[in-house]
């Protein structure tokens, strides 16, 4: 009988303690301190190899493209009712240091990250890799009309390439080394399927659109992201500026849909959406970087 009621017993603690497993399964380092990382981005650029847990979970898909040669992935940090700033414009920071640490994480694995031009007027971002250990990627900033001042941080040389997309009739003065990539415009605003030829003509495979919530909602709209990285903050905002934003549908079953998994990430909870399925075909990176 007794050894019975300690069975039963053990049966219930291993229950129990499933949820916690899983959390802590899902959970990167900076909910537990982990080593692992260091070794990550050589591991995640090489053919071969698995990366360490829980790093192939959340990464693992983002290492070879399933439409063609590219991996294309969105990102944004919004609050549980899908705000990225207050009604002011507010927005340092909406997520937490875990969420913090996996933007810089998914910077340190893409060849090159991208943002428009009034995130970069607005929030001045550096695009490096501070928070974690990895290279830092190359920084394009999407301006058709010339808006973005010299002095920019993103603009900043540091031995890593910088470029600037922008309308083919626009003069922007730069600073020195920056690459200017001129692109024909439609009604003052760039395709992306044509920024990301002109990205994969000039090398760059893997690709991050970071920002801000109108460029990532032009690449979603437009087709051109494999994978959305949705990083929730457990907090409500109320009001404010949306993530994304698409042309309405009249009906529930005319949604995008995707398949999406979760990942625990300290206080802040990743939904990764794979988005292959919809990719339009885009082309292949002419050199690797």
């Amino acid at each position: 009988m007794g050894d019975r009621r300690l069975a039963k017993r053990s049966k219930e603690a291993r229950a129990a303690s499933e949820p916690r497993l899983a959390r802590e399964a899902c959970a990167g380092p900076d909910a537990s301190p982990d080593a692992s990382w260091a070794l990550v981005p050589a591991t995640f650029r090489r053919a071969f190899g698995s990366l360490p847990q829980p790093w192939e979970g959340i990464f693992g898909p983002l290492r070879r493209g399933a439409v063609d040669d590219l991996v294309l992935v969105g990102q944004c940090g919004q609050s549980i009712d899908a705000r990225v700033a207050t009604s002011t414009g507010h927005s340092h920071y909406i997520n937490g240091e875990a969420g913090l640490a996996h933007l810089h994480r998914l910077r340190a694995l893409v060849d090159a990250v991208v943002v428009g031009v009034g995130t970069a007027i607005a929030d001045d971002p550096q695009l490096t890799v501070r928070r974690v250990a990895g290279p830092n990627p190359a920084r394009v900033i999407v301006d058709p009309n010339g808006r973005v001042p010299p002095t920019a941080r993103a603009l900043a040389h540091d031995d890593v390439r910088r470029l600037v997309i922008t309308a083919t009739d626009t003069v922007v003065k730069l600073p020195g080394g920056v690459e200017i990539v001129p692109l024909a415009a439609d009604n003052g605003e760039l395709a992306p399927a044509a920024i990301v030829q002109a990205l994969a003509a000039r090398g760059f495979r893997r690709i991050l659109i970071e920002g801000g919530a109108d460029t990532v909602s032009r690449f979603l709209g437009a087709r051109c992201l494999d994978r959305l990285h949705v990083m929730v903050a457990p907090i409500i905002l109320g009001s404010g500026r949306s993530s994304l934003a698409l042309p309405p549908v009249a009906r529930v079953d005319q949604a995008m849909r995707a398949p999406m998994r979760a990942h625990v990430l300290g206080g802040d909870v990743l939904l990764d959406c794979d988005l292959s399925a919809q990719r339009v075909t885009v082309g292949r990176a002419k050199i690797s970087t």
